[in-house]
């Protein structure tokens, strides 16, 4: 009989012991969490919002008493978020931050369990079709597309008849979302817009060469693929005197109406960290966005003749 009732103290204890290393998540008390976050390629904006998302949710999480592991890892191209992502579920994370649209529908595909939330992504209804998965929300670096091209009509002085071109990466949706947001915008003020269009970067140089010589302003939409070589474009498009303009702001861009993804990421990590701690879920939260604000190069708006308006 002692024999039995030692054996039934020790399979609860193991069971008890069990029981407390079983879990990360916040609802069982324990506040200690793993985090992974998929960042589609090395790129300044990006990189600023996963800096943000980092910083604030170990702020947030160690405030608590708590630690969180963040294991970042940059996908590289869009064909390589999925590989992440599947390493972050078999890991049984507690939270994947996914940093671009194409990571944050690796994401979507791969669970329906673990919480995501995704940053740097310009349109959530159309990237899952008007149906956001409850498991998933975030932020937004959406801007408005009217003021984008308010600001390029009257800083430019384009006229009916003028030629935009709009250039960005087939392989990326969001970017033809606000191409054909922007080109109903200046078509009805009678300003003409192209679209120039490539799906491998080896194509871009050749094909910014081209549209330089066509055009009287370049838009460039929150294209990733473009964003990481825009140094191409900016050195083409000013040596012929073209002014370019991007919605996420670069040294390449002689005006901007943009937000901060430093503070995107930020506000998603703050997120990330009530959903850890306070055991709330994605859906709680409505897709955020931030306020832009408007700056000038003034050094490149002085090498292409571009007056900057009086503060």
């Amino acid at each position: 009989m002692k024999k039995l009732i030692s054996l039934t103290l020790v399979m609860t204890m193991l069971c008890l012991a069990l029981a407390g290393c079983g879990s990360s998540s916040g609802a069982s008390g324990d506040k200690n969490f793993t985090v992974g976050v998929c960042q589609l390629m090395v790129h300044d904006s990006l990189d600023q919002a996963t800096n943000g998302f980092v910083d604030a949710l170990k702020a947030d999480v160690e405030a608590a008493g708590g630690t969180v592991e963040v294991d970042t890892q940059v996908a590289g191209e869009a064909g390589l978020c999925t590989t992440v992502i599947n390493t972050f579920t078999a890991k049984k994370v507690d939270l994947i931050m996914a940093n671009a649209t194409p990571a944050l529908l690796a994401a979507a595909n791969a669970t329906t369990t673990i919480p995501v939330l995704g940053t740097s992504v310009t349109d959530y209804a159309d990237t899952f079709a008007g149906n956001i998965p409850a498991n998933v929300s975030g932020t937004s670096d959406a801007v408005p597309f009217d003021e984008q091209a308010k600001m390029m009509i009257d800083t430019l002085g384009l006229t009916a008849g003028d030629l935009v071109g709009v250039l960005y990466c087939t392989n990326e949706s969001n970017s033809l979302i606000q191409y054909e947001a922007v080109k109903a915008l200046f078509e009805a003020e009678g300003i003409e817009v192209k679209p120039y269009t490539f799906s491998e970067t080896t194509e871009l140089q050749a094909l910014t060469t081209s549209m330089a010589g066509e055009v009287k302003a370049v838009y460039i939409p929150s294209d990733n693929t473009v964003a990481a070589n825009d140094a191409i474009v900016g050195t083409i498009c000013t040596e012929q005197n073209v002014p370019v303009y991007t919605s996420y702001g670069g040294a390449i861009c002689y005006a901007s109406l943009s937000i901060d993804y430093y503070q995107l990421g930020y506000e998603t990590g703050k997120m990330a960290a009530a959903i850890l701690l306070e055991g709330k879920t994605p859906a709680d939260y409505d897709v955020m966005t931030l306020t832009p604000s408007v700056s000038y190069n003034e050094e490149l708006c002085a090498q292409l003749g571009i007056e900057v308006p009086a503060e």
